[in-house]
């Protein structure tokens, strides 16, 4: 079984062959965990239909070291802290997989989208929050802690609030798609280039793949200029390409995390 869950939408899906998976199931996110649980495991028994061998997916905010469950979430309060893999792995009777949404998307891409056949691939994703992850050969990078990039400061501001889509809502009490200002996407692109050129130093990336609603208000090019004149240090700039999977970048990943951990 392969699930995402995000701050919004649920996706399940099931693989019966460990490379490719069935038609997604589709709903929105409960706020409670209980809610959340029950849907979760009801749908996934309808589409399996019979034994689980295994389960893996991401879902939505930092996870605690061992990977049971999130913890300080803030897009996902009503799960923080509960045991979502212990109760599906009690309920489902199997292995359970987790890891942080954007991570999961972002080994996704690598290994099925715009980041395949390269070695080191950066997955940004620009939604209700912003986050990113290294994927190094294929596999997600070891983290003490997960990936949270989008809390890079950049002039005392986070890189969330310059750009992810609940403080732009905030900041101007209009969701991002309805925001028409180009000074607005003017300064948010070029706080983006700051936080990519962060990110470029330090994890040396063959590509950098962008996902999320908010990218589509964003334009490549535009990035493209703006990261051109703060990279100084190396000779170019790695390859920026918008996400290839579109809503089910997690179920891709998921079925990555199953193969590469469970079968």
């Amino acid at each position: 079984m392969l699930f995402d869950i995000g701050a919004s939408k649920i996706r399940l899906a099931v693989s019966k062959n460990g490379q490719t998976f069935g038609k997604p199931v589709i709903f929105k996110t409960p706020k409670k965990f209980s809610d959340g649980l029950n849907l979760i495991v009801s749908e996934a028994k309808k589409l399996c239909g019979g034994k689980i061998l295994a389960a893996a997916g991401g879902i939505a905010g930092p996870l605690n070291t061992k990977k049971t469950m999130t913890i300080n979430t803030p897009n996902l309060p009503g799960w923080s802290g509960k045991p979502l893999v212990e109760s599906l792995q009690k309920i489902l009777k199997t292995k359970v997989i987790l890891e942080n949404d954007a991570a999961v998307v972002g080994l996704g891409e690598a290994v099925h989208g715009a980041g395949k056949g390269k070695s080191i691939v950066v997955y940004y994703t620009l939604s209700t929050g912003v986050n990113g992850v290294r994927i190094v050969n294929g596999k997600i990078d070891p983290s003490a802690f997960g990936f949270e990039v989008g809390f890079q400061l950049i002039n005392s501001k986070s890189l969330q609030w310059h750009i992810g889509g609940n403080e732009l809502k905030s900041r101007f009490g209009k969701a991002p798609e309805d925001i028409t200002s180009q000074k607005v996407w003017k300064n948010a692109t070029m706080a983006l280039a700051v936080g990519l050129n962060n990110t470029i130093v330090h994890w040396s990336p063959e590509v950098i793949v962008f996902g999320g609603s908010v990218m589509n208000k964003i334009s490549i090019l535009q990035v493209k200029k703006e990261l051109k004149k703060v990279l100084k240090i190396f000779p170019r700039h790695p390859e920026i390409k918008r996400a290839a999977l579109g809503d089910f970048g997690g179920l891709y990943g998921a079925l990555a995390l199953i193969r590469s951990r469970a079968l």
